[in-house]
């Protein structure tokens, strides 16, 4: 089995020197981009994402090695082309994992801690999930090893999107040429991301390619500075509790469920849906926004 190296521990010290960079950057121009409590507690889950990431992603690599013995084609990792289709190939199974995550309850318990920050800084992107590996995020990508790409690469594909999608985590930069902001991922399309404005949320799940949000209509340029964080915040710097707390309310719901499909419904449709009408999902609340402008 061919070797790739593990880009995202090598950046380690890149993501700490821009951070700092940043930090500089806030204090001279006296902009709020930092919060010192925040930043510790990105900081510690994204630590501790890159702790729990070396066992689960060794049980993954194993898994993936099984499908790949099952493959219907060999696509060869050392053909140049191979490269250009893996990368679109793992941007688009990005995309929908990513979408998905905003969609399914399930896979937001572990997606809403990268949400969970009221501020947008670098930092911010290092606020990772500890339970996404192990509640089945990789199963987005498990029809890859399938069609015929190395385990190997698939990962090594993942780490360069996680990379890019660091940079993008900031306010200092505004808007880039229009070529680059209609095909890629950029500051801006990310903080409608990470808005909680009833415009913005459930837009732009893009990883590298803000295309696949274009053509897929869940696009949303940005039109003003949003408001970074939850529509109902976790109002804790405390790194175990964002970890954990909404699987904590899973558990909450679960246990005042009047029937066994109410509870799977808890876990299976969108974050906010509430049998009795006490939260309410993305849709749910756009469509009484309508109603209020009508």
């Amino acid at each position: 089995m061919p070797e790739f190296p593990n880009i995202l521990v090598s950046a380690v010290p890149g993501f700490i020197i821009l951070i700092i960079i940043e930090v500089i950057y806030a204090v001279k121009t006296q902009r709020e981009l930092y919060e010192v409590k925040d930043a510790a507690t990105s900081i510690s889950l994204g630590l501790g994402n890159l702790f729990i990431g070396i066992a689960t992603k060794a049980f993954i690599l194993v898994f993936f090695s099984w499908l790949y013995e099952q493959r219907l084609f060999t696509i060869p990792w050392t053909a140049w082309w191979a490269w250009v289709l893996i990368f679109f190939a793992d941007d688009l199974s990005y995309y929908w994992f990513h979408r998905v995550s905003h969609h399914v309850r399930w896979f937001w318990a572990s997606h809403v801690v990268h949400h969970s920050s009221e501020k947008y800084n670098l930092a911010a992107a290092l606020r990772q999930t500890w339970t996404g590996n192990l509640t089945g995020s990789f199963l987005f990508w498990s029809w890859m090893p399938l069609v015929g790409f190395h385990p190997g690469m698939i990962m090594l594909m993942q780490s360069v999107s996680l990379l890019y999608q660091f940079w993008i985590h900031t306010e200092t930069v505004y808007k880039l040429p229009k070529w680059f902001e209609f095909i890629f991922n950029t500051p801006s399309h990310h903080r409608v991301h990470h808005g909680s404005d009833i415009e913005y949320l459930d837009k732009n799940h893009a990883g590298i390619l803000i295309i696949w949000d274009r053509m897929f209509g869940s696009f949303q340029p940005e039109f003003k500075t949003p408001k970074y964080g939850l529509t109902k915040n976790v109002n804790t710097f405390n790194p175990v509790k964002v970890a954990f707390f909404e699987w904590i309310n899973i558990a909450k719901d679960l246990k005042k469920s009047n029937s066994v499909w109410t509870g799977i419904k808890y876990i299976i449709n969108p974050p906010g849906w509430s049998h009795d009408g006490s939260s309410k999902t993305t849709k749910q609340l756009r469509k009484e926004v309508q109603k209020e402008n009508y």
